[in-house]
C-alpha cells in the first residue's frame, strides 16, 4: 500500500513540473527560427552617428540639466579633493589639457617649496547652470558652485601658513565644462576654473 502513494507523488510532481514548464513557455516564448540576428556589439560608425545626432539635436531641458548637475557635482568634488591631495591621476580624464597643466604646475610649485595642502570636503551647497551653448562643435556649460570645505596649507615644519584646519569656509567657484559633440565619451572636460 505504501508503494501506491509514491506513484501518486511522482505523478503529482510531474504535473507540477509540466504546469511550470507551460507557464515559462507562455511568458518567455519559444524560438521559431525567424529571429533577427543582432550583433552583440554595435559598429563604431553606428555609435558615432547616434551620439553625434543625439548631441546635435540636444536641448538642455530640465531633465538634462538635472542629470548634468548631478554629474558636475561628482566631478567637482573629485577634482577638488584630488587637487588638494596633489594627485590628479584619477581625474585626468575630466580635465581639459590647459587646466590639467595649470593644476599640475600649481601642485609642483607647492611641493617644491615644501608646502602641504590639507582639505576636508564638507559638501556642495548649490550648483547652478549659469549658461550653456554650442560653440564650434562643442557644448559648453558654465556652472556656479558654492561648497563648504575645511582647508589649510602647512609648511615643512607642519605649521599652518594659510587657512584654518578647524574652520569651515564657503567657497564660490565658476567652472566651465566642455564636450565635443562628436565624442562617444560620456565625460565632460573642465576647461576653465575660477574662484
Amino acid at each position: 500500500m505504501s508503494y501506491s502513494f509514491e506513484y501518486i507523488d511522482i505523478i503529482l510532481l510531474a504535473m507540477i513540473a509540466g504546469f511550470i514548464f507551460l507557464r515559462l513557455r507562455g511568458i518567455l516564448g519559444r524560438k521559431t527560427g525567424f529571429e533577427n540576428k543582432v550583433s552583440p556589439e554595435f559598429t563604431p560608425e553606428f555609435v558615432k552617428e547616434t551620439t553625434a545626432k543625439k548631441f546635435s539635436e540636444m536641448s538642455f531641458d530640465e531633465e538634462s540639466k538635472k542629470n548634468f548637475i548631478k554629474g558636475a557635482k561628482i566631478a567637482y568634488e573629485n577634482i577638488v579633493t584630488s587637487f588638494s591631495s596633489g594627485n590628479l591621476n584619477s581625474v585626468k580624464n575630466l580635465l581639459g589639457g590647459d587646466v590639467y597643466k595649470q593644476f599640475q604646475q600649481a601642485i609642483k610649485e607647492r611641493k617644491d617649496i615644501g608646502h602641504v595642502s590639507e582639505m576636508t570636503f564638507i559638501g556642495i551647497n548649490t550648483a547652478e547652470i549659469k549658461s550653456h551653448e554650442k560653440k564650434n562643435g562643442f557644448l559648453e556649460v558654465i556652472v556656479d558652485f558654492t561648497s563648504e570645505i575645511i582647508s589649510c596649507v602647512k609648511d615643512k615644519e607642519n605649521k599652518v601658513i594659510s587657512g584654518d584646519p578647524k574652520k569651515v569656509k564657503k567657497v564660490h567657484d565658476t567652472w566651465k565644462f566642455s564636450k565635443d559633440i562628436k565624442s562617444t565619451s560620456p565625460n565632460w572636460l573642465l576647461i576653465s576654473a575660477e574662484s
